[in-house]
C-alpha cells in the first residue's frame, strides 16, 4: 500500500500533450480519442462534447490514474514527482505502470534510476514518436524538479 495521498495538479502538463478536442478522433493507433485523452467504449467516430463533458471525463481519468500512484508507490514522493507519475500513468495505463521497472525501482528507493525509465515510453505501437518523447522528457523534468527525497 502506498504512503502517499496526493492530489494531482499537473492538469496544465496533460493538457499540453493531450490536447482539448470536441470531436473523437484516431490516436496513433487507431483508438478512438475525446476530450482530453479521452478512450472508452463510448468513444465512437462523429461523437461530439461539451465543455462540461470534458472537464468531467478528464476529472474521473486523472482521478484513476492519481489512485494508482496513491495505491503502488510506496515510497514518500513530492507533489512534483507525483504529478509526473500520474501524467505518465494517464498516458500509458495503470497495467504498463504497475509491471514497469520504473515503478520498481522507485518503490526500491532508486529515484534516480527511476526518473531515468520514462523515457523508455515514447512508443506506440513499436513506433518511437517525437511527440511520445517530449512528454516523457517534461515528466523526467517534472519528476527530477521535486528531487527532495533522492538520496546521493
Amino acid at each position: 500500500m502506498g504512503v502517499n495521498n496526493y492530489t494531482y495538479t499537473g492538469e496544465a502538463l496533460t493538457a499540453s500533450f493531450e490536447g482539448r478536442k470536441y470531436q473523437a478522433y484516431q490516436d496513433s493507433r487507431g483508438t478512438w480519442t475525446i476530450g482530453v485523452g479521452h478512450t472508452g467504449p463510448e468513444v465512437h467516430e462523429g461523437l461530439v462534447w461539451t465543455d462540461a463533458q470534458i472537464d468531467s471525463a478528464f476529472l474521473a481519468d486523472s482521478q484513476w490514474a492519481q489512485s494508482t500512484v496513491n495505491q503502488e508507490v510506496t515510497v514518500p514522493i513530492t507533489q512534483d514527482e507525483n504529478n509526473a507519475l500520474v501524467d505518465l500513468i494517464f498516458n500509458i495505463g495503470r497495467g504498463n505502470f504497475d509491471s514497469s521497472t520504473l515503478l520498481r525501482e522507485l518503490n526500491a528507493g532508486q529515484y534516480e534510476l527511476a526518473a531515468a525509465q520514462f523515457d523508455r515510453w515514447d512508443r506506440s505501437g513499436g513506433v518511437e514518436l517525437a511527440g511520445l518523447l517530449r512528454r516523457r522528457q517534461a515528466e523526467t523534468a517534472l519528476f527530477e524538479q521535486g528531487e527532495s527525497f533522492i538520496s546521493g
